[in-house]
């Protein structure tokens, strides 16, 4: 069975169980699953599609868009169509394209890459504060922050997202978070901080934001 939706033929895999009503919902290949009991027939399930089509219509294009997203490599701003070859030792980028063995071995290596690339910047930026305890860099994948400085043990951690920015906002978060030091709130006395070692602070956040 299969139906038009957002102008693409998707097909409506029918799932037989025990179910009082009739659900409907996406998985990662794109096609709809409709798992209802064995009383249910294909006019039922369509009708139900062609009822719901708009709600449906937006789940499709949720699951494509995550599709779509999942086959490029996006680091430091650019976007690098993935290519998996099981002969590939160690990812590698050529031109617009990375190539990698497969999944678990480019998640390695974006995590490394993330490790060396921001304790680079952040060795390159520090000579130019003044006054700056030791402390420990962290990195992880954060859902709202691009950055925390916990003055009171000392760390800072960096969101692994930024390795997909411009290197220029991964500074400004370095910045911003060192800046922490000085003053534990976003008081003007802290900005005028941020802005004296990046003028441009104002358009990084509208970046960071976007």
């Amino acid at each position: 069975m299969q139906k038009i939706i957002n102008g693409d033929i998707v097909e409506v895999v029918i799932i037989r169980k025990n179910n009082k009503n009739i659900y409907l919902r996406f998985k990662e290949d794109k096609k709809l699953y409709a798992t209802c009991n064995k009383w249910v027939t294909e006019h039922q399930i369509e009708k139900l599609i062609d009822d719901n089509y708009a709600k449906i219509a937006k789940m499709y294009e949720s699951v494509a868009k995550a599709s779509y997203n999942d086959a490029f490599f996006n680091y430091l701003g650019k976007k690098y169509t993935i290519c998996y070859d099981e002969t590939v030792k160690k990812p590698y980028f050529d031109v617009d394209l990375i190539y990698a063995k497969n999944e678990k071995s480019l998640n390695k290596f974006y995590l490394e890459e993330c490790k060396r690339i921001f304790e680079s910047e952040l060795n390159r930026i520090l000579p130019y504060f003044d006054n700056i305890p030791k402390f420990t860099l962290k990195i992880r994948n954060m859902k709202t922050r691009w950055g925390v400085n916990n003055r009171g043990s000392k760390t800072i951690t960096l969101n692994s997202e930024l390795l997909k920015k411009d290197i220029d906002l991964l500074d400004y978060v370095i910045i911003h978070e060192l800046c922490h030091f000085y003053e534990a709130n976003h008081s003007s006395r802290f900005w005028s901080h941020v802005e004296k070692y990046y003028p441009k602070y104002k358009e990084a956040r509208k970046r960071l934001r976007s």
